[in-house]
Formats: C-alpha cells, structure tokens, sequence
C-alpha cells in the first residue's frame, strides 16, 4: 500500500496528548484513562523524550512493584522514540510496527509532531480499503463497470 501516512492522519486527526517526563505514573495514567488512550508521548518543553504505553505500566509498573503515586514518567516511559516522516507510506508502516514490535509511531516532520498513529488506525484503513475493493469488484463482475 502506497498510501502515505499523512493521509491517515488527515483521516484520524492530528490531536496527541502529551504530558512531561516530570510527572508521576499515577497522573500520566489518569490523563490516558480520560482521554480513552493507550499511550501518551512524553514531551520535555517542544522536545520529544519518549512514550509511556499500557504496556509500560503493565511491565515496569506493575510488574516492577513501583509506587505509581511517587515514580516518576520518566523513569518508566520507552526513550530512543522510533518515528515516521508523514511521507511514510502504509507498508512500510506495518513493517516497522511488526520488526520493532511496537503499537505506536509518532509522525514527526522537521522536528515537529504532527501525530500519532497506532497499528489500530493502520488496520482499520485497510480493512476500508479492502472492504472498497471488494465492492468494486463485486459491482464489475455484476455488470455495473463499462469493460
């Protein structure tokens, strides 16, 4: 698929919640659980730092013991962020999220983030795309195409 990730995002939206590596797991939860997300990217003033999904809390929260109320973001959140440039086509998207077996890639521009998209998005536009194809098709071998 050639589709470029822009496209995605002009579909989804480019609204990503961040919160700084200052605060502490408990609140950085809590501004996930509001807004219905599964990860939050970490930002230090308009610096990228990191990401803190539910599966850091479920691994190195919750799975290290830590008190989610005094550790800190920081100290939790997946640093060295791998990003996608928003010319980034659907293909090489999902090979990045099946090599790095990740969930979640920003898409950064000349140091800016533009947005976030998940595996979730990726597969929910293809699956439109292939529903779309199959009624094409389906309309063509009925008769509804000129040949």
């Amino acid at each position: 698929m050639n589709t470029p990730i822009s496209a995605l995002l002009e579909r989804k939206g480019s609204v990503v919640y961040t919160v700084p590596p200052t605060l502490s797991i408990y609140d950085a939860v809590s501004e996930m659980n509001r807004h219905r997300i599964g990860a939050i990217v970490i930002v230090d003033g308009a610096r990228l730092v990191g990401i803190f999904t539910e599966r850091d809390a479920l691994r190195r929260v919750v799975g290290a013991g830590l008190d989610p109320r005094r550790a800190l973001v920081a100290d939790v959140m997946t640093a060295g962020l791998i990003t996608i440039a928003p010319e980034a086509t659907i293909e090489q998207t999902m090979n990045i999220f099946t090599e790095k077996r990740c969930r979640h890639l920003p898409v950064v521009s000349e140091g800016q983030l533009l947005g976030l998209i998940s595996i979730g998005d990726v597969t929910r536009w293809m699956a439109d795309a292939h529903r779309a194809e199959a009624e094409h098709l389906k309309s063509y071998i009925a008769g509804g195409f000129p040949a």
